[in-house]
């Protein structure tokens, strides 16, 4: 490794711990197969957000939801919709619900350090919630508000179709996996989860807003994050 990536790599976690069947075409002319490729990528790329956008729909018909009767707006996703890494974080804050946007401010600017401490770019993943709207107060959504709003988060991971999934947060956890244990005891350790018969990794981590509430937990995250790049490492993951 370069001199200068390594002390950069040194940097963030120092701020870490502180802080197919071929498809023959028949013509007499040339094929442009670049063309070809572009054409299936476009196709591609407009029926996710077209998949995206009628679960948005979907999830905004909901009726009786003292989340969504509190909240400034549906907080879906950002990023990129075709990432093979998906971040599941627990809900919005209020500046999210402000924004209508993931991430935002300390909690934004956290997250984006702990993934460019494994050489990834928060521009280059996808990111979205466990719930859809800002829980009032911010408190933590009960285990009934996380079973409705998990059936689609399931479809959303289903549409995304990541290689890696990471969890950040107990709600993130539960609304997945249906596990309330302490996130402590699950952290750290991949796990699979079956959608639409297709097996995906998944990580369980902390949240960054939990990291910055207490901060001497961010070693373990550091872990887990180590882990995250072998693991993109192995499955030879292009991002």
């Amino acid at each position: 490794m370069a001199k200068n990536a390594l002390n950069q790599n040194d940097i963030y976690v120092q701020d870490l711990e502180d802080i197919i069947e071929p498809d023959f075409i028949f013509n007499n002319k040339p094929i442009n197969r670049f063309n070809v490729i572009e054409t299936d990528k476009n196709y591609s790329n407009q029926s996710k957000v077209k998949q995206l956008s009628n679960l948005k729909e979907l999830i905004n018909s909901i009726d009786n939801c003292n989340l969504k009767n509190n909240s400034k707006n549906l907080i879906l996703g950002d990023g990129n919709i075709h990432s093979p890494i998906m971040l599941i974080g627990e809900a919005p804050g209020e500046i999210e619900d402000k924004l209508g946007l993931t991430f935002q401010d300390k909690i934004g600017e956290l997250l984006k350090k702990m993934l460019l401490a494994i050489n990834i770019k928060i521009k280059e993943t996808y990111l979205t919630y466990s719930i859809n709207f800002r829980p009032p107060e911010d408190r933590k959504p009960t285990s009934q508000e996380i079973k409705r709003y998990s059936i689609f988060l399931k479809e959303h991971i289903s549409i995304i179709n990541p290689k890696i999934i990471i969890l950040m947060g107990s709600t993130a956890m539960e609304a997945v996996i249906g596990s309330n244990n302490k996130i402590s005891n699950e952290r750290g350790k991949w796990k699979e989860i079956i959608i639409k018969n297709k097996t995906l990794p998944l990580m369980i981590t902390f949240s960054p807003s939990y990291l910055i509430r207490f901060p001497e937990n961010k070693k373990y995250s550091w872990e887990d994050l180590k882990k995250i790049k072998k693991k993109i490492q192995d499955l030879n993951i292009k991002i």
